[in-house]
């Protein structure tokens, strides 16, 4: 029964925001504010539409990591260890400049300085999917303002990790030889996974491919894409961050054409629910 269910929550997601996108396309409106809208429309403060919420979400999650990893995967490795000026400057001052002035507005309305913080840290971040959604259907990622945009992405879910571990810290429950030990493990993890694109996966993905079964190559594919992010999720950092990684992995090999040409259909399909 609970099949059913999914399965009426699934037509009715489909149906509905297919319509919505239709209609919104006409008008030259992007298809990301037809998913949202249809989204409101289905929601729990909306029609009331769809009931099985923790299940679509589950769907929702794998959108987001397809959508970052086909992102990684236009990506070079050389040309993400490049954007140093991107990711650590742009990003960094984007960061810090909104950290502190989100924090000055709300130190003066509470006159509470951990809670000017924590606003300052939770206005800092974006959307990661929504961005990167926009930008890459523009075809804009290599403008100067797409890798602009890249560069600040990327900084503020390495962000995330400090930011999560500084909130316990902030009300007394944590320690910063906690936040030393969970920080140094991210970047370990970063690290095997950037080194495993240069030596690792190429080899892997030669071995698979000379196999010449097509459903090895997509599963083996669709494994290092859901084992990254996994791993690093483990490790404290973002899901989002990880698919994107898992990308940059690939797309060193020889092979990077080809995962992509697999993965879209995918992606297409469970990013739409993702915005829905």
């Amino acid at each position: 029964m609970h099949e059913l269910v999914f399965l009426k929550s699934l037509v009715i997601i489909l149906g509905i925001s297919g319509v919505v996108v239709f209609i919104l396309q006409r008008a030259r409106i992007p298809s990301i504010v037809g998913f949202l809208l249809a989204g409101i429309m289905l929601g729990p403060y909306g029609l009331h539409l769809i009931k099985d919420l923790d299940t679509i979400q589950v769907f929702a999650e794998i959108g987001v990591i397809l959508l970052l990893f086909t992102i990684g995967l236009e990506f070079s490795l050389s040309r993400f260890l490049k954007m140093r000026l991107e990711v650590f400057g742009i990003g960094g001052l984007q960061v810090f400049t909104t950290v502190a002035l989100t924090g000055l507005i709300f130190y003066k309305w509470t006159g509470e300085i951990t809670t000017a913080i924590f606003a300052g840290f939770f206005t800092a971040l974006s959307s990661t999917a929504i961005v990167m959604k926009l930008i890459s259907e523009k075809a804009e990622i290599d403008t100067p303002h797409g890798r602009s945009s890249v560069g600040i992405l990327i900084f503020q879910d390495l962000c995330v990790v400090p930011f999560m571990l500084l909130v316990p810290i902030m009300s007394g429950g944590g320690g910063f030889s906690e936040l030393a030990l969970t920080f140094g493990k991210a970047l370990a993890i970063i690290t095997i996974v950037l080194l495993s694109a240069r030596w690792v996966v190429p080899t892997i993905l030669h071995q698979v491919v000379h196999t010449r079964n097509r459903e090895l190559f997509v599963i083996s594919i669709l494994i290092m894409c859901f084992g990254i992010a996994f791993l690093t999720s483990e490790f404290g950092l973002s899901l989002a961050l990880g698919a994107f990684l898992a990308g940059l992995v690939i797309s060193e090999s020889e092979y990077s054409y080809e995962a992509i040409s697999t993965i879209l259909p995918f992606r297409d399909s469970f990013t739409g629910i993702f915005f829905i």
